[in-house]
């Protein structure tokens, strides 16, 4: 007969050392998933707010402090914190800048180029173009990039560190007092077992790093900007989708100001400022310095898009009906979905490459260790 109390006693160590941890982490897993939408929620009920108060004829600043005072913590502690300053007496440009992490810097850039505007219900559509949300394949694949990352990233470079440490320098040990000849295969592990560790750490730092900037958003990605060395832009200028989404906003926020009537050289210094990129607002300088010299302004817009195709949908835009806005909807949406497309890729790559990865690294080392053996089986056999 089976022991109750021993049934009982593997019941509780199974809920206390699987169940409970499999809990957590989930519950942890879930929470940083759901950051970037959070982020964006929060965003979007706040342009939402924006757009129903100036639909009324009324002024903003007045509606977030109401809105403040039902204490609703899905607004996020930075939406009160914003009431607050603006409770204070500042308009909403300089609440938001006192409080930046409550939107992204992109929509803060252009909510205060809609209040020099002087119509904030202008800019709106601007702002729903940057927060346009992901398809559902994007979204999965870099969940699932960030669960392999923080699930079995860690688990194999632990199998492989504790192997490195205990198993190998055992067998290293064997085969040197049996004097077995040793496959090549197997000296090259042993001899560069420390790189193959190092490697798998470094690669596996490197890419969560990048699952930090996911989770953490701009608000983290500003710790690591320096006045005069803008790296971070650099770097987000270098990186195909974020490329796009950055000539997006530029020319959604153009096409924005251009339709309010705004001249043309202050349009594209506004624009370049909504981009919240240093990359960006130096590839403006060139633009207005041209406009500047009598160039006109589909022409001087090549100097911020590297293949030209902004030029000549610039160009068609001025001769279409309907204001700069919606003849190039098509264009923005089109980079949207090239953005989406290949962020999927590179996180398909990214989670392919770690497992295939891993699985080179750990069959090295199993070939490694067994053939140990089989070298020490056959030397055996030949006495």
């Amino acid at each position: 007969m089976i022991d109750f109390s021993h049934f009982l006693a593997g019941l509780f160590w199974y809920g206390a050392l699987i169940l409970i941890p499999g809990g957590v982490f989930s519950l942890l897993l879930h929470f940083l998933l759901s950051l970037p939408m959070r982020r964006r929620d929060r965003a979007l009920f706040f342009l939402d707010l924006a757009e129903t108060v100036l639909q009324r004829g009324q002024a903003v600043e007045p509606a977030m402090v109401s809105a403040a005072e039902n204490h609703d913590r899905e607004m996020g502690v930075r939406f009160f914190l914003v009431a607050a300053h603006i409770e204070n007496g500042d308009r909403l440009g300089e609440a938001l800048e006192k409080e930046p992490r409550f939107l992204p810097p992109q929509i803060n850039a252009i909510l205060r180029a809609g209040e020099k505007l002087g119509d904030l219900k202008k800019v709106l559509p601007a702002c729903r173009e940057v927060l346009r949300v992901a398809p559902d394949t994007v979204r999965t694949t870099m969940h699932y990039m960030v669960a392999i990352l923080l699930l079995f990233a860690p688990i194999a470079c632990g199998i492989i560190c504790l192997v490195s440490v205990m198993v190998i320098p055992k067998f290293k040990e064997v085969a040197w007092a049996t004097n077995a000849p040793l496959w090549p295969l197997t000296t090259f592990v042993f001899d560069n077992t420390f790189w193959l560790v190092a490697l798998e750490l470094v690669i596996f730092m490197g890419l969560l790093a990048v699952v930090l900037v996911y989770v953490g958003g701009p608000g983290l990605v500003r710790w690591f900007r320096f006045p005069g060395v803008p790296i971070v832009d650099w770097i987000t200028w270098r990186v195909p989708w974020k490329q796009k989404k950055l000539l997006r906003t530029f020319s959604a926020m153009l096409a924005v100001l251009l339709d309010g009537g705004v001249p043309e050289a202050d349009a594209v210094r506004l624009a370049g400022d909504c981009t919240a990129n240093d990359v960006c607002r130096v590839r403006v300088r060139e633009v207005t310095a041209a406009l500047e010299r009598g160039v006109k302004l589909d022409d001087a817009v090549g100097a911020f898009d590297d293949n030209g195709e902004f030029h000549w949908r610039l160009t068609n835009a001025i001769h279409a009906r309907g204001g700069f806005l919606n003849a190039l909807r098509g264009w923005h949406e089109a980079l949207d979905a090239k953005a989406f497309q290949q962020e999927e890729t590179a996180a398909h790559a990214v989670t392919s490459g770690l497992v295939i990865l891993n699985g080179v690294v750990v069959g090295l080392v199993v070939t490694a260790v067994f053939g140990v053996i089989i070298s020490m089986i056959n030397a055996a056999a030949a006495l």
